[in-house]
């Protein structure tokens, strides 16, 4: 009861609600407490890696679902470097007959299907059976997309990683609001290493000479992890408690919606109290200057991603178009490791910035693809991983700040909202990346 009475009399401090309170002798917290401290953090990284990591392969393998082609017997396969069909054979780019946009689009619209009913009544199913069906998906879609006989089948595998990705997201970023706000770190440096190691596996495994259904096949221990991690690794959330750096910085910010309670409830997963539609609202208009911007970071960067990836094709290099993409893939998701992982280095308010810069990136290499101006695919690496920079910083600053600004009663719903921002960027992305696809791939 003695930390409940410290996270209260901290927050009350920081509401201007207490003006004098004895002082707090520096010292490191208690063994049990820096012990849950510990589990929690590692949890929620673990968390963030096993949500995403479906997601993240099934984009990386995005170029070889395309080329799928059917093996001899009664289990198909794909070729690791798998030769192209062309959609022209006089066009100057080497092209799939169908953009890898489509993948993106069975990976992204479920999640954002998920993610725009999720504030009207996800929050009155339990966190447990959600977490569950997350799992269960992810492990399906691996099974699906490995021994697929056709795209549909394997598209069908992607919508399961889709799913499970979405589900899991609202989930976890919702249950931040029963933690310690920096548990939000530990969850954006975990799904930024989701990116890293989802895609450099893939790249790796296939490398080496392992089929992509085999490679497939040995992440099943992917979901496995991510059920441990939320039943064993977690531990019971208390009362709210943000920290002495964090309270300070709260405490200097105007939040997205006041408390006027004199003390915080002690809520727990589950036992959520229902916001009136005006509240939901009232937080909604107040998440605009960050949801905005997020999106328009994704919206860039996916149309990079998944629509010009594919037609940044160099063929003075030793690398085949197939693994060309997977480079991209692999470099674009450290980026976002690197910077998911920052926060604690800098922060950044101003997220309208990395929006702008991001956009920037798209027209540069949308130039790039018209007139082939660049003469060096290391070139474009070095953009690609500066691009995964800008996009992990937009999503982890975002979340930190919102986290800052919205009090406690109010931070799960902004928490499951602000989570739709990436997901809308990336479905307009991928849609208009279809015929973009097209055109260019008509191109003489």
């Amino acid at each position: 009861m003695g930390g409940s009475a410290g996270s209260r009399r901290r927050l009350s401090d920081s509401e201007g609600e207490v003006t004098a309170q004895e002082p707090r002798e520096p010292g490191p917290p208690p063994p049990d407490r820096q012990g849950a401290h510990w589990k929690n953090a590692m949890g929620f990284w673990l968390l963030g890696l096993c949500n995403n990591f479906s997601y993240v392969v099934m984009l990386s393998a995005a170029h070889d679902i395309l080329s799928h082609k059917r093996a001899s017997g009664n289990q198909s396969h794909v070729d690791p470097d798998p030769v192209p069909t062309p959609h022209n054979n006089s066009s100057r780019f080497d092209c799939n007959s169908v953009s890898t946009a489509a993948v993106l689009l069975a990976d992204i619209l479920p999640t954002l299907v998920i993610k725009l009913l999720a504030p009207l009544g996800l929050h009155l199913l339990p966190y447990s059976p959600r977490v569950l069906f997350s799992g269960i998906c992810a492990a399906g879609s691996f099974i699906l997309v490995a021994f697929s006989h056709s795209v549909v089948t394997s598209l069908c595998g992607v919508v399961l990683a889709s799913i499970s990705s979405g589900l899991g997201e609202v989930t976890f970023l919702s249950l931040t609001a029963f933690y310690p706000r920096a548990v939000i770190s530990w969850w954006s440096s975990g799904t930024g290493g989701a990116g890293l190691l989802g895609a450099l596996s893939y790249l790796g495994l296939t490398q080496v000479g392992l089929s992509p259904q085999h490679t497939l096949l040995s992440m099943l221990g992917i979901p496995a992890l991510l059920l441990a991690s939320y039943f064993f690794l977690l531990t019971s959330p208390g009362p709210q408690d943000p920290g002495g750096e964090e309270e300070a910085e709260r405490a200097a910010r105007q939040p997205l919606m006041s408390s006027e309670a004199p003390e915080a409830p002690e809520w727990k997963p589950d036992s959520s109290p229902s916001l009136s539609l005006q509240e939901k609202w009232t937080v909604f208009k107040g998440l605009q200057c960050y949801i905005l911007p997020l999106v328009l970071v994704y919206f860039a960067e996916y149309f990079i991603n998944q629509g010009l990836f594919e037609l940044l094709f160099f063929r003075n290099t030793s690398l085949s178009h197939a693994q060309q993409y997977r480079w991209y893939q692999m470099l674009y998701q450290a980026g976002v490791f690197a910077s998911r992982s920052s926060l604690r280095c800098f922060r950044i308010q101003f997220t309208w910035a990395l929006a702008l810069l991001q956009c920037f990136n798209l027209v540069f290499l949308l130039v790039d693809v018209w007139l082939s101006f660049l003469p060096s695919i290391y070139l474009v690496f070095l953009i690609v991983l500066y691009e995964g920079l800008l996009g992990g910083a937009a999503y982890v600053n975002t979340f930190h700040n919102i986290a800052l600004e919205t009090s406690d009663e109010h931070r799960e719903f902004a928490m499951a909202t602000a989570c739709m921002s990436d997901t809308l960027g990336i479905s307009l992305s991928g849609l208009l990346a279809l015929p973009l696809h097209d055109f260019l791939c008509r191109l003489p």
